[in-house]
């Protein structure tokens, strides 16, 4: 696909599912949006970034999400769910849960962009402990970590906030936190930083 239309880029993946996978279908219709010797970006947060049309967003877009794509804006938003591969089963491991936290939370504009972790056993391939906000299943309830860097030498991991979560419970604190950080955030503060500076008391209280 050629043209000299302004592009925007957005983000995609398969959606939540039993790894980082991507059908030959998605495959073919993401290609239609390539120029000769246009390449795909991968990023480490299982999204691929790609540049299309300005003014056939809500088309293409359209048709990605026909094809099983979920897409998402780039940007000081809160990003997909990275997620674990499921391995014992999607009802042992919560994947209805990780479907439904994605859709709640994914895509809502924060001071800096956040990343949100899920994994369904204590294994936790999903790396939960290193991202935003981590949640990690142990049996029938959530964990739910906060404060987690994975980059640069002051690396950290995060704080458990709050446990033996039900469902429920476990989307109305993440929506709480992010709602406080998207409030009371500086301009490209990471949330470490901003659960750093306000306190875990403070944090507790605002989603109790």
């Amino acid at each position: 696909m050629e043209s000299n239309e302004k592009k925007i880029k957005i983000a995609v993946n398969g959606g939540i599912q039993f790894g980082a996978k991507l059908s030959a279908k998605q495959l073919i219709v993401l290609a239609k949006y390539l120029d000769e010797g246009e390449e795909l970006e991968l990023t480490t947060f299982q999204q691929l970034y790609i540049e299309i049309p300005e003014t056939k967003k809500e088309e293409i877009i359209a048709e990605f999400e026909q094809a099983g794509l979920s897409c998402y804006p780039i940007g000081n938003y809160v990003k997909s769910l990275r997620t674990c591969n499921f391995c014992k089963g999607a009802e042992e491991e919560g994947m209805p849960v990780a479907i439904e936290l994605n859709r709640r939370i994914a895509g809502t504009p924060v001071p800096f962009t956040l990343k949100p972790a899920y994994t369904g056993c204590p294994v936790g391939c999903g790396e939960p402990l290193i991202n935003d906000i981590g949640v990690m299943k142990i049996k029938d309830t959530y964990n739910l970590y906060v404060g987690g860097k994975s980059k640069g030498k002051d690396a950290v991991t995060g704080k458990l906030l709050l446990e033996n979560l039900n469902p429920e419970d476990l989307y109305s604190a993440v929506e709480k936190i992010i709602d406080l950080y998207s409030q009371q955030g500086k301009k490209r503060e990471p949330l470490y930083k901003f659960v750093k500076r306000i306190g875990e008391d403070a944090l507790l209280e605002h989603i109790s």
